[in-house]
């Protein structure tokens, strides 16, 4: 996926053109604002592409962007057949550049199946932005072997291996926002940067801080020049609070809502009106355990460190409500493991879009 992390809030695509049995040209979306896949597959071709089919892994766009529509480029080019692996399900598209080409007289096929499946998959944030309106959330999370994020202190450095933090940072490159609540913000002063090679662009970071309480001296707000911070706030905050942080430059946002559940929801769509598509979320326990009360998290990357903490007042990895029955616990789509210098990586997927 050599694109990831670039293209939003447009999705990953990846396109081929194939003449006579043989691929002629291929190319893939590399960044927001270049070309896109099919276009660069047109123009990567060998030979010239006037009957060849065209395989890309999204339906084709047929509207004005910062780029031309890519159903113009394949009626120029004279490609009479267009494979396409998944759907595009915003409203601008939606199957009207499948029309479109099928009017121009090109033949259109939609796989469906195992290829199909994968397709979606490549694209889960952008699926669930177009689909809902609220970003995709991915829960990351380092604990101990008996389910511990930090002891009662609250100490936690580290519990993961420093290859599995590296991993995380990589995430971090790869999403347009990093969440935690204002007591992780307190307590470790996080910077929530992605501290690895060759980042397009670090992440938002956004602060969950009901009273707007973050310090004007912490390593967040300090480090506007890097990447933005937004901080979520109840209407109960001080307005002075607000001021003072909007004065320094970070975005406040404001959550409406009754209950906190719903101010949750509240601040979700406000995040995706701002254009956030997927965001990662670095905790703490009671933060994460109210996304997972209101059925917000899509993916949940566990990292199980070969460690012990013990006592019943050490930190668990979710806070909030729960379930009263295992019957009602949410059960993973599908669950992948791979070893990283001694942890465990459980990586469960929750949601399909």
């Amino acid at each position: 996926m050599q694109a990831r992390g670039r293209t939003s809030p447009n999705p990953l695509v990846g396109a081929v053109v194939v003449k006579n049995g043989r691929p002629i040209g291929e190319g893939f979306h590399a960044a927001a604002g270049q070309p896109h896949a099919e276009r660069a597959a047109l123009e990567a071709c060998t030979e010239e592409p006037g009957g060849a089919t065209l395989y890309v892994s999204l339906e084709p766009c047929c509207h004005e962007g910062r780029t031309p529509p890519c159903t113009d480029a394949i009626v120029a080019a004279g490609i009479g057949r267009v494979v396409v692996a998944s759907d595009d399900p915003t409203p601008k598209a939606n199957g009207r550049g499948l029309g479109i080409l099928r009017d121009e007289g090109v033949r259109v096929d939609v796989v469906d199946g195992e290829i199909a499946a994968r397709a979606r998959l490549v694209n889960q944030p952008f699926r669930k932005h177009a689909l809902t309106g609220r970003p995709h959330v991915v829960f990351k999370v380092a604990a101990t072997l008996d389910g511990k994020v930090a002891t009662p202190t609250g100490d936690s450095k580290w519990i993961s291996s420093e290859a599995s933090r590296a991993r995380a940072h990589r995430w971090r490159s790869e999403v347009d926002a990093v969440a935690v609540g204002i007591h992780t913000a307190m307590a470790d002063d996080p910077l929530l940067t992605a501290r690895v090679d060759a980042v397009a662009k670090q992440p938002a970071r956004v602060v969950f801080d009901s009273e707007a309480s973050l310090r004007a001296d912490s390593q967040l707000v300090t480090s506007l020049d890097q990447a933005p911070v937004m901080v979520v706030c109840s209407r109960a905050a001080k307005r002075t609070a607000m001021a003072a942080l909007e004065s320094v430059g970070v975005d406040v946002i404001v959550a409406t809502g009754e209950n906190e559940p719903a101010r949750l929801r509240s601040a979700l769509d406000e995040l995706a009106a701002r254009g956030i598509q997927s965001l990662l979320l670095e905790g703490g326990p009671h933060l994460a355990g109210t996304f997972f009360d209101v059925d917000e998290i899509d993916e949940m990357r566990l990292f199980l460190a070969p460690v012990v903490a013990g006592g019943g007042a050490a930190r668990p990895v979710l806070g909030g409500e729960g379930v009263e029955q295992i019957g009602q616990a949410h059960r993973a789509l599908n669950v992948e493991y791979e070893q990283i210098d001694g942890d465990m990586l459980i990586s469960a997927r929750l949601k399909e879009w």
